[in-house]
């Protein structure tokens, strides 16, 4: 009911926000053509849920090994393709648009509960880390990093370093993970160049919120205008050419302008209340295995959700994730749902009876 409810949302604030610079623009067809696109990903997003919470997960857990080859195999092919937007991000199969990163992401969680659920299989051994957790995670952030998209690496990073530690991994190992990846994006930033000018214009920001970057001062102009109840639905004026992105990265600032402190307050809870229920979900299995899977679903779930409206917000430097099942595209919404899928299959199996 609440993904439902939200997909409901996104797709009004889809088409609220995205009517004006489809309207505007010879290339598209008509002021409806992205809730065309999103009408019809999501009727494939809504069979993909009802076939992931039905699947039987034991039977999935034989193909993990081809999966994430597969996914790797993605990755690397997203370098063939034309650029778009001067980023390999996404594969372009005639209209449609799938973002390999997205899929890898949970394919990575998918392995990660299978492996570390292994009889046998404890992280008080080192060599885990040199091999196989350490270099698959770490080729797979290098992938996503190159394509550029330093946000879905945060995600991927955050969600691997949680699943380890409920796995049991040790404190020492864990923090030289942490402090490894981290000396890496700073070397990445501040060295390489990557992404520099955002993470400057950031912390300029923090000193006066003059200089923070044009996206994020429209965003936050945006939410401002919103007041209590918005302005009313269809009635947003930064959408205009204005706020950039407005029904994709930030369509959380399209919400709270239109709908309003109310129409955010809704949203937020609707959002809270999915990862309040996949956590719980999680906490009640009975298999190592499901427990995981759970456990990282729900908290990928939740560390794209933070680092969304944080950009939106001004809190973090801008990163380019869309906002889960509110966004505008097709791979976020398809991977979302499937992600729900499976949480309800894992509501549906053996869990822990708590009167």
């Amino acid at each position: 009911m609440m993904v439902s409810m939200l997909i409901l949302i996104g797709t009004v604030m889809v088409y609220s926000s995205s009517s004006a610079i489809a309207d505007g623009n010879d290339k598209f067809s008509s002021h409806a053509f992205f809730l065309k696109r999103q009408l019809i990903w999501l009727g494939v997003a809504f069979i993909v849920m009802l076939l992931a919470a039905h699947i039987k997960l034991d039977n999935v857990r034989k193909f993990i090994g081809p999966g994430l080859l597969f996914s790797f195999f993605l990755l690397v092919l997203v370098y063939f393709t034309p650029e778009v937007r001067n980023t390999h991000r996404w594969l372009v199969l005639g209209p449609l648009r799938l973002q390999p990163s997205e899929l890898f992401k949970y394919v990575l969680i998918f392995y990660l509960a299978h492996s570390l659920s292994q009889k046998g299989r404890s992280l008080d051994d080192a060599k885990l880390y040199l091999w196989p957790y350490g270099p698959i995670i770490g080729l797979g952030a290098i992938l996503i990093v190159m394509e550029p998209d330093l946000g879905s690496v945060l995600v991927l990073g955050t969600s691997a370093i949680i699943i380890l530690f409920l796995a049991g991994a040790r404190a020492n190992h864990l923090l030289l993970a942490v402090g490894s990846s981290s000396l890496a994006v700073y070397l990445l930033v501040f060295v390489a160049g990557y992404k520099r000018a955002r993470v400057d214009d950031f912390l300029a920001s923090l000193a006066d919120p003059m200089m923070a970057p044009h996206q994020v001062k429209q965003a936050v102009l945006s939410l401002a205008c919103g007041g209590m109840f918005g302005v009313g639905l269809g009635d947003g004026i930064f959408k205009q050419f204005f706020l950039p992105e407005p029904h994709t990265d930030f369509i959380f600032a399209s919400i709270g302008e239109e709908l309003g402190l109310l129409g955010l307050t809704i949203t937020l809870a609707l959002l809270l209340g999915i990862i309040w229920r996949g956590l719980k979900i999680a906490t009640l299995q009975t298999d190592r295995f499901r427990f995981l899977l759970g456990s990282g679903l729900t908290v990928c779930l939740a560390v794209n959700i933070i680092i969304n409206i944080s950009v939106v917000l001004g809190m973090i430097p801008t990163t380019g994730l869309t906002l889960p099942f509110l966004s505008y595209g097709g791979s976020s919404l398809v991977i979302s749902s499937a992600a729900v899928g499976i949480l309800l299959n894992l509501s549906r199996g053996k869990v822990r009876r708590v009167w």
